[in-house]
């Protein structure tokens, strides 16, 4: 995927201003618009106008990208990391209704175009405030035990001269216990103010899990790739595993093979049931770094031939 450079598409400066983008943009649209241009790209060209217009008339999107943009120029191959937008705020509820390129979805595809409409049942139009949404990232131990914690957000503001700066401000939220990868943690009346005497929207908190060194969660169930000797698996034996609740013994069958999956009922995040952790075992070889190794391997090349990849038919 090739990165897009909005402002060359306008051709305007990275600091142009609201009235100068749209200047740009309407220039460029009358020239490409397919029912009247005769240039040979034209229809591919207008698209590209409006995805560009789409971003940078739009002060949330547009500081976004000029957050993640400075360091990119156009065509270059690019992945944005996942956690690229995380602790940004936007309103909307990322229903967009337009089709853009795949750029576009993958940096503000929950950046949608949904607005709050006024309630012209009244003599004084009353609408309630925008939702606004933000991508959040707890560890899985405070996924497991739930914790309040004090979050900063950046938002966008525009200035009156139509310039976009990032502000920043901060909330105090809790976090539940048993939270999940994608769930959503409304703070009601925390979204934008209402017009005319409306109600104030909703702030609503994707929830991220951050990495862990070895666990991996899955829904509300935690995955481990547990390292044993070869004669823990091949005698049985019962061994200490970290869990998020603590270390617990885990009693492994003799005759285990790598790749072999045992379940910790009840041990994975909290909830209504709670998740498992799953153990997936891995054989972990000795290395022959000494004369009485080596010697030791040889005897059990020896003493207990396997062909492994007879299934294999070599």
């Amino acid at each position: 995927m090739k990165f897009k450079d909005y402002y060359q598409t306008l051709g305007v400066a990275k600091d142009a201003t609201a009235d100068d983008i749209k200047r740009a943009y309407r220039k460029l649209a009358r020239k490409y618009h397919p029912d009247v241009s005769k240039e040979a790209d034209a229809e591919a060209r207008f698209k590209e106008v409006g995805e560009a217009y789409e971003v940078l008339k739009d002060p949330e999107k547009r500081a976004a990208y000029d957050q993640f943009g400075k360091d990119w120029k156009a065509g270059q191959e690019f992945r944005p990391p996942p956690d690229w937008d995380v602790n940004f705020e936007y309103a909307g509820d990322g229903a967009g209704e337009h089709a853009f390129s795949d750029f576009f979805e993958t940096l503000f595809g929950r950046m949608g175009g949904a607005r709050a409409r006024p309630d012209f049942r009244s003599r004084r139009p009353r609408m309630r405030g925008e939702d606004h949404h933000a991508r959040i990232q707890v560890s899985l131990r405070e996924a497991y035990e739930g914790s309040t914690k004090t979050l900063t957000l950046r938002s966008p503001q525009a200035s009156p001269d139509g310039h976009v700066a990032t502000a920043t401000h901060s909330i105090r939220v809790s976090i539940p216990k048993g939270v999940k990868e994608g769930q959503r943690i409304r703070l009601a009346g925390q979204g934008a103010p209402g017009f005319g005497g409306g109600p104030p929207g909703d702030l609503y908190l994707e929830v991220g899990l951050e990495p862990h060194p070895f666990f991996a969660a899955d829904g509300r169930d935690i995955h481990l790739s547990l390292p044993v000797t070869p004669w823990e698996a091949a005698l049985g034996a019962t061994v200490p595993v970290p869990t998020l609740g603590g270390t617990v013994d885990l009693k492994i069958p003799a005759g285990t093979q790598s790749g072999n999956k045992l379940r910790l009922k009840g041990r994975g995040l909290p909830g209504s049931p709670p998740g498992d952790q799953i153990v997936t075992l891995r054989i972990e070889t000795p290395v022959a770094d000494s004369q009485a190794s080596r010697e030791f391997y040889e005897r059990m090349r020896d003493q207990m031939p396997m062909n492994p990849r007879k299934h294999l038919g070599v």
